[in-house]
């Protein structure tokens, strides 16, 4: 992240969670050693506390991780939370320190990486009218920066449609509505520079929003896109529309956004339809993904 995008993150989380910040600091003046986020959801999945301990490889090894994670659950177990949740780049030391703390492993997310330096002129368009037949009925819609207004409602229907991605057991379903979507969504874009694209499909006959992607750009890596969500609303399923509003955004960001290379997605590793639809456009594995994975507050008092 760009410190921009980190800041936004770590004082108020990517969906304006409540949430605290601890640290430790270090010897120098201004300096820490170990810090975490400490999110505390508000609207669902209550009984749950999100975290991410991270320890400076220096500085590991001597206990703080165990300390942080210990205080860090003190104070879930303070806002009533009964789980506390992780995630951790696989094979990596917070992933030996998750295991070893005794954290049941849970949805592996596969990250994927799209090349455009290796992408022949006109792929993208080819794709699009492959999948356009399927698509008939539809209208795509696009805009820049946060929802618009007359949007709002429909993209709440598009952001139900991610509760039956995979996920682990336990959690909740996010409702989303009109004011959650003005007031929580695009935080990115409406606190930083980011430049947010999305690309939408409209059913002709209802006018609900069948399909919707997203992509984020940080000016300060503009050579990097960052893949938001992808969904496709259940009545509107088998209509290629994954794949008519994905290739129809690589179109539109060679020309908007044209010091582009690669573009970063993740995927649950068992989501073998969207894998799918990746792989189509191009995307291809780039390991290492991430391990999710929870631990009572309880046992992770007493780490």
């Amino acid at each position: 992240m760009s410190l921009p995008v980190f800041k936004v993150w770590l004082t108020s989380g990517w969906e304006g969670n409540p949430g605290e910040v601890w640290y430790v600091p270090g010897e120098a003046a201004g300096e820490a050693v170990a810090w975490c986020r400490l999110d505390l959801p508000d609207l669902e999945n209550r009984d749950r506390a999100f975290t991410i301990p991270v320890v400076r490889p220096t500085a590991r090894r001597n206990g703080i991780g165990r300390e942080l994670l210990r205080h860090a659950a003190d104070r879930a177990a303070a806002n009533e939370r009964t789980t506390l949740a992780s995630v951790a780049v696989l094979d990596s030391a917070g992933d030996a320190f998750a295991r070893r703390v005794g954290a049941k492993p849970g949805l592996v997310e596969a990250r994927r990486m799209l090349d455009l330096t290796k992408v022949q002129p006109g792929q993208f368009a080819r794709l699009r009218e492959t999948a356009a037949p399927a698509a008939a009925g539809y209208t795509l819609v696009s805009w820049t920066g946060p929802v618009p207004e007359e949007y709002l409602g429909l993209v709440a229907a598009a952001f139900n449609a991610m509760n039956d991605a995979p996920r682990d057991e336990g959690w909740e379903d996010d409702i989303w509505d009109a004011e959650r979507v003005r007031e929580r969504a695009n935080r990115i874009l409406r606190l930083t520079d980011v430049r947010g694209y999305s690309v939408a499909a409209l059913h002709d006959e209802s006018g609900e929003m069948a399909g919707l992607t997203q992509v984020e750009v940080d000016p300060e890596r503009p050579d990097w896109g960052y893949q938001g969500l992808t969904a496709v609303t259940r009545p509107h399923r088998g209509h290629r529309l994954g794949l008519l509003t994905k290739a129809a955004m690589l179109e539109w960001l060679a020309t908007a956004e044209p010091k582009i290379q690669r573009i970063v997605t993740g995927n649950a590793a068992s989501n073998e339809h969207m894998i799918a639809v990746n792989e189509t456009l191009g995307f291809e594995l780039h390991p290492p993904g991430w391990q999710f994975c929870e631990i009572p507050v309880a046992a992770a008092l007493t780490v």
